[in-house]
Protein backbone atom coordinates (compact mmCIF):
# COMPACT_ATOMS: atom_id res chain seq x y z
CA UNK A 1 0.00 0.00 0.00
CA UNK A 2 1.23 3.13 -0.74
CA UNK A 3 1.91 5.76 1.89
CA UNK A 4 -1.05 8.26 0.89
CA UNK A 5 -2.93 4.75 1.56
CA UNK A 6 -1.54 4.32 4.87
CA UNK A 7 -2.02 8.14 6.25
CA UNK A 8 -5.66 7.75 5.35
CA UNK A 9 -6.42 4.19 6.79
CA UNK A 10 -4.78 6.55 10.12
CA UNK A 11 -7.10 9.54 9.33
CA UNK A 12 -10.41 7.43 9.05
CA UNK A 13 -9.38 5.66 12.62
CA UNK A 14 -9.15 9.01 14.18
CA UNK A 15 -11.84 10.87 12.49
CA UNK A 16 -14.32 7.37 13.89
CA UNK A 17 -12.73 7.79 17.77
CA UNK A 18 -13.22 11.89 17.24
CA UNK A 19 -16.67 11.52 15.97
CA UNK A 20 -17.70 8.52 18.55
CA UNK A 21 -16.07 10.32 21.74
CA UNK A 22 -17.71 13.75 20.38
CA UNK A 23 -20.90 12.46 20.53
CA UNK A 24 -20.69 10.60 24.13
CA UNK A 25 -19.48 13.58 25.93
CA UNK A 26 -21.57 16.60 24.04
CA UNK A 27 -24.81 15.38 26.07
CA UNK A 28 -22.75 15.73 29.76
CA UNK A 29 -20.19 18.64 29.03
CA UNK A 30 -19.92 21.57 26.86
CA UNK A 31 -18.92 21.77 23.58
CA UNK A 32 -15.01 23.53 24.17
CA UNK A 33 -14.43 20.33 25.97
CA UNK A 34 -16.39 17.58 24.10
CA UNK A 35 -14.06 19.22 21.22
CA UNK A 36 -11.19 18.65 23.12
CA UNK A 37 -11.69 15.59 24.10
CA UNK A 38 -12.85 14.57 20.54
CA UNK A 39 -9.32 15.66 19.85
CA UNK A 40 -7.09 13.56 22.14
CA UNK A 41 -9.47 10.91 21.55
CA UNK A 42 -8.79 11.57 17.54
CA UNK A 43 -4.73 11.74 18.41
CA UNK A 44 -4.93 8.06 20.36
CA UNK A 45 -7.08 6.55 17.49
CA UNK A 46 -4.76 7.79 14.36
CA UNK A 47 -1.75 6.52 16.66
CA UNK A 48 -3.63 3.15 17.82
CA UNK A 49 -4.42 2.57 14.06
CA UNK A 50 -0.74 3.42 13.16
CA UNK A 51 0.37 0.17 16.01
CA UNK A 52 -2.04 -1.99 14.77
CA UNK A 53 -0.86 -1.88 11.09
CA UNK A 54 2.30 -1.99 12.16
CA UNK A 55 1.76 -4.91 14.48
CA UNK A 56 -0.36 -6.57 11.95
CA UNK A 57 2.27 -6.19 9.34
CA UNK A 58 5.16 -8.08 11.47
CA UNK A 59 3.29 -10.85 12.21
CA UNK A 60 2.39 -11.07 8.33
CA UNK A 61 6.45 -10.96 7.80
CA UNK A 62 7.10 -13.69 9.98
CA UNK A 63 4.18 -15.96 9.14
CA UNK A 64 5.00 -15.03 5.25
CA UNK A 65 6.51 -18.65 3.91
CA UNK A 66 10.27 -18.25 3.39
CA UNK A 67 11.81 -18.05 0.00
CA UNK A 68 11.94 -21.60 -2.07
CA UNK A 69 14.73 -23.65 -1.03
CA UNK A 70 15.31 -26.64 -2.80
CA UNK A 71 17.15 -30.04 -1.13
CA UNK A 72 17.26 -32.68 -3.31
CA UNK A 73 14.96 -32.01 -5.58
CA UNK A 74 12.10 -31.23 -3.23
CA UNK A 75 11.12 -28.57 -1.04
CA UNK A 76 12.02 -27.65 2.72
CA UNK A 77 9.42 -29.21 4.51
CA UNK A 78 6.97 -30.74 1.87
CA UNK A 79 8.36 -34.41 3.35
CA UNK A 80 7.62 -35.80 6.82
CA UNK A 81 9.38 -38.89 8.00
CA UNK A 82 7.60 -40.44 10.65
CA UNK A 83 9.38 -43.82 11.05
CA UNK A 84 11.00 -44.86 14.29
CA UNK A 85 14.57 -46.94 14.60
CA UNK A 86 14.15 -50.48 15.18
CA UNK A 87 14.45 -51.03 18.22
CA UNK A 88 14.06 -54.86 19.06
CA UNK A 89 16.87 -56.46 20.32
CA UNK A 90 17.03 -53.48 23.02
CA UNK A 91 13.79 -54.75 24.22
CA UNK A 92 14.42 -58.13 24.07
CA UNK A 93 17.53 -57.51 26.17
CA UNK A 94 15.56 -55.29 28.27
CA UNK A 95 12.93 -58.71 29.37
CA UNK A 96 15.72 -61.25 29.81
CA UNK A 97 16.74 -61.79 33.47
CA UNK A 98 20.53 -61.39 33.57
CA UNK A 99 22.50 -63.93 34.94
CA UNK A 100 22.81 -64.29 38.60
CA UNK A 101 20.20 -61.65 39.29
CA UNK A 102 16.95 -64.22 38.88
CA UNK A 103 17.61 -66.44 42.35
CA UNK A 104 18.55 -63.21 44.44
CA UNK A 105 14.66 -63.73 45.83
CA UNK A 106 14.21 -66.73 45.55
CA UNK A 107 11.10 -66.41 48.83
CA UNK A 108 8.82 -65.52 45.52
CA UNK A 109 5.69 -63.33 45.66
CA UNK A 110 4.45 -61.72 49.26
CA UNK A 111 1.64 -59.50 48.85
CA UNK A 112 1.43 -56.64 51.06
CA UNK A 113 -0.42 -56.91 54.38
CA UNK A 114 -1.48 -53.35 55.88
CA UNK A 115 -1.99 -53.39 59.61
CA UNK A 116 -5.96 -53.13 59.82
CA UNK A 117 -7.79 -50.15 61.65
CA UNK A 118 -9.86 -51.64 63.73
CA UNK A 119 -11.66 -50.01 67.10
CA UNK A 120 -10.52 -51.65 70.37
CA UNK A 121 -12.75 -49.87 72.30
CA UNK A 122 -15.71 -50.86 73.99
CA UNK A 123 -18.92 -50.89 72.01
CA UNK A 124 -21.34 -49.37 74.81
CA UNK A 125 -18.58 -46.38 75.53
CA UNK A 126 -18.48 -45.62 71.61
CA UNK A 127 -22.16 -45.27 72.21
CA UNK A 128 -22.14 -43.62 74.91
CA UNK A 129 -20.02 -40.54 73.27
CA UNK A 130 -22.50 -40.40 70.38
CA UNK A 131 -24.93 -39.92 72.17
CA UNK A 132 -23.50 -37.18 74.31
CA UNK A 133 -22.14 -35.30 70.94
CA UNK A 134 -25.90 -35.82 69.96
CA UNK A 135 -26.91 -34.09 72.95
CA UNK A 136 -24.82 -31.06 72.20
Amino acid sequence: MNMIGNILINLVSGLVGFIFTFFVTYSNNVLGTSLLRSLIAFIIWFLLAFLVRWVLGFIMIQTSPPDEVDIGGEELGAKLDISTPNEDEELINLLKPKPGQGNENSEGFKPLTPPKLVSMKDPEELAKAVRHLKEE
